[in-house]
Order: structure tokens, then sequence, then C-alpha cells
């Protein structure tokens, strides 16, 4: 028989990671064409608004329990079920949550789907209209009575409100929300540190931001929670930046953008390049910075850019590096970077986190003595050709149809390149192309 006590967990709260598929029936959120739109759908038609997965088997025997969790949960917020694998904890806590879900007339599905409205009409420019729905989401969580409902809901209207002007404001619900959320000391609390953090590095309350960094940096590292840990190292990087900590920075960025590759979160990218674009304007490398920015511009990222690295500053940077490349030498260096792939433009960004480059002159990275890396000096000028279609994002078989021979031949080739060189992956390869100045 399962035990039940109250403690922070979520184990009895309706619906979960897949129900948000379910949530679709009910309630769709669309962005596109500059218009947003939540629809309503019928709820006989469109089954449980909870997102509740279906029952194969009737539930009996446990009424009691039942009633007695319910009863928990009209005098807590959460109530955590225990007990040994496979005495039946989770079917105990989703019986629960059906019982109780009528308390909730508008379902949980409602407010997350403002939420995420509120986030797509915030990138429109629509602040109105995101503040009136994060703050109906903020009503319908607190009305469930969940706590970590209420605390994402509370984050973003935080995020809304400052957009909007209201520094205090954002600054005030930031920090209630992160409140709410140490209740639950995990991955909910982690996240929330990290708006906390970029609002009050927007904000120039940089001692602040460097606390809530730093606890929520060594509670992800703990726990291996990489996604958290990317948001953090971004804000990290930035607070470096910002106090001229240019020592500590590379170090920062290069593990954001390594493990932002890794795990898929491809979004955090171009957020790096643009941290990447502010750290070579440090060091003084104008050319690397100015063909970073245009391989992020290029992209068009749909994550929003840190206002914490001031885009008024960022111009100004670009304006600088242009005068003292010149017209000629500036154009080079942008265009050597709108050509690159995502790929490429993050192993480019990684390369310069990782090894100290002088300040060039002509938007290639310059070297010691003007020779190409040991790697390319053992290739033939047609395997050079063909590190350098690696190194702008193509696959065996593109490579084969630019330089038409077949795909059995690529690889072939690629299998001597890589005996050569010692690059085994692709990434190595792109590396090697990039310090030499082929991409």
């Amino acid at each position: 028989m399962p035990r039940h006590r109250r403690a922070v967990s979520s184990s009895a709260v309706p619906g979960n990671a897949r129900a948000g598929r379910r949530a679709r029936r009910d309630l769709a959120c669309t962005a596109g064409s500059g218009t947003v739109r939540v629809t309503a759908v019928d709820r006989s038609a469109a089954g449980d608004l909870n997102g509740f997965p279906a029952a194969l088997t009737s539930f009996v025997g446990r009424a009691a329990v039942v009633d007695e969790v319910a009863g928990l949960l009209a005098q807590d917020r959460l109530v955590t079920v225990t007990g040994p694998g496979g005495a039946g904890k989770t079917r105990l806590a989703g019986q629960v949550a059906r019982q109780v879900a009528g308390r909730f007339a508008d379902g949980v599905w409602l407010s997350l789907c403002l939420g995420g409205r509120a986030s797509a009409l915030l990138r429109l420019r629509r602040l109105a209209e995101a503040i009136e729905d994060s703050r109906r989401a903020l009503d319908l969580a607190r009305e469930t009575g969940i706590g970590g409902l209420e605390a994402t809901a509370m984050a973003s209207l935080s995020h809304a409100v400052w957009h909007d002007g209201d520094r205090d404001g954002a600054l005030r619900l930031a920090r209630q929300a992160l409140a709410i959320a140490a209740e639950f000391a995990g991955s909910l609390q982690r996240g929330l540190s990290q708006i906390v953090a970029g609002i009050l590095t927007e904000a120039g309350d940089l001692a602040a931001a460097e606390q809530a960094c730093a606890a929520a940096l060594t509670s992800s590292r703990d726990v291996g929670d990489l996604t958290n840990l990317c948001g953090v190292l971004w804000h990290r990087t930035i607070l470096d930046l910002r106090t001229e900590r240019i020592d500590d920075a590379p170090a920062h960025l290069r593990e954001l953008l390594q493990i932002a590759t890794q795990t898929g979160l491809r979004p955090l990218l171009p957020a790096g390049l643009d941290c990447c674009g502010h750290l070579c304007a440090a060091t003084e490398r104008p050319a690397e910075a100015l063909t970073v920015w245009a391989a992020g511009s290029a992209l068009e990222s749909p994550w929003p850019v840190h206002e914490g690295l001031i885009p008024e500053r960022r111009e100004e940077l670009r304006r600088q590096a242009r005068e003292q490349l010149g017209p000629a030498r500036a154009r080079a260096a942008e265009e050597r970077g709108a050509a690159m792939s995502l790929a490429t433009a993050t192993e480019y960004a990684i390369l310069l986190a990782t090894e100290p480059v002088r300040p060039s002159s002509d938007g290639a990275p310059a070297r010691g003595n003007g020779f190409l890396p040991s790697g390319l000096t053992r290739l033939s000028p047609r395997e050079r050709e063909l590190v350098t279609l690696v190194a702008r994002g193509n696959t065996d078989a593109q490579i084969a149809g630019q330089l038409y021979i077949t795909v059995r031949t690529v690889s072939s080739h690629l299998d001597r390149i890589r005996d050569k060189t010692g690059c085994r992956r692709r990434a190595d390869l792109t590396r090697l192309a990039l310090s030499a100045g082929l991409v």
C-alpha cells in the first residue's frame, strides 16, 4: 500500500509532459504572420481538458485512500504519494487528480497556453496584450493552488511588465516567483533563477544577479541539469562581459556552446554568438566580432537577444570595428559570417573562445607564422577542398553532388583526411578549416 504525506512534489498534480500534446485538442496556441490566437474547442469533442491519460482498467478497492489523499489536497497545495515500486503510486495519484479536477474550472492547460501566447505577443511587441494574457494566466494559476504553475505564470508576467518599462514591478514579481519556486528546490527553481538573473542584469543590479547565477549554476551542475545549465551559462557570460572579467568569459561561453550543441538546444546558439561578438570586441578582434555578429544576424534566431548586453552598445562596437578595418575588410569579415551555417558559426565561436588569437586585419584569424595549421599541410588541394565543404555544413551526399563524384569516394577521401589530420569528427575538421581561414 503506498503511503502519502505532505511534501513538495508534483506526484499528484494533474497532467504530465506528454499531456501537453493532448491539451492541443482543447486549446490551440499558434503564432504566425503577426497573429496569435487561442481557440477553445468543445469539451465533449475534445475529451479531458486537463490532459489525463485514458484509464485502461477500472480503479477499485482503494476508495478510502483516494478520499484521504483528496482531503489532504484540500489542506495543502501538493501531496506526495510514496511507496515501493509497483505499489500503484502513479495510478492512485492519477485517480485523485481526476477526482479533484472539478475544483479547477478552467484546468491547468489554459493557464499554460495563455502564458505561451503572452510570450509570442511579447515577441511581436504587442505589450498590452501580452501583459493582459500574463495576468489572466497568473489568476488561473492561483485558482488551481499549484505553486509551480503560479511561479511560472508570475515569471511570465514579470518578463512582460519589464519590457513595458515597469522595472521595479518586474523585479518584485521575479523575486516573488523565485520565492515560490524555492519550495520545490528543483528544475523550476533553477529555471526561474535564470529569469531573475536576467532581469537583475538588465536592471544593472549585477551583485544580486551574481548571487542568483551562482546558486543556479551550482545546483544545475550538481544534478546534471544541462538545459538550465546552458541558460545559466548564458547569463554568467553576460555578467562576465558586463563586469569586464574577460578572462572568465571565454570558459563560460565555450561551455555554453558545447553543451547546447551536444544537447540540441539550438535556440541558445545564436545567443552565444552574440556573446562571442562582444568578447571579440573586448579583446580587440574587430574582424572576428563582425564575422560572428554577421553570422548571428543571417541566422535570424527566434531567441531573444539578452538586453543585458545593451543593443545600442553592440551597434556602437560594430561601427567602431568597421571604421578600424575600413570598408573592404569590414565587408569581407561580414560576408564571411553571413555565409556560415549555424554549425560552422558555432564551431568558429568555440574556436575563438578556446584559443587566444591576435587581432586580425582581413577577417581571418591571424596566426603567428602565417603558415597553414600542421594538419592541413599534409593534405592535397582536393582534400583541402573537401575539408572546406565539410566545414560549410555539407553532407557526404551534397559534397558528392558538388564535386561530381560518388558518396563512396567522398567517404574514402574523408577517411584519408582523418588519418592525416587526426580529426575524427566533422566538428574537428570544421575547426581545422576555420583556423586556416578556409571558411
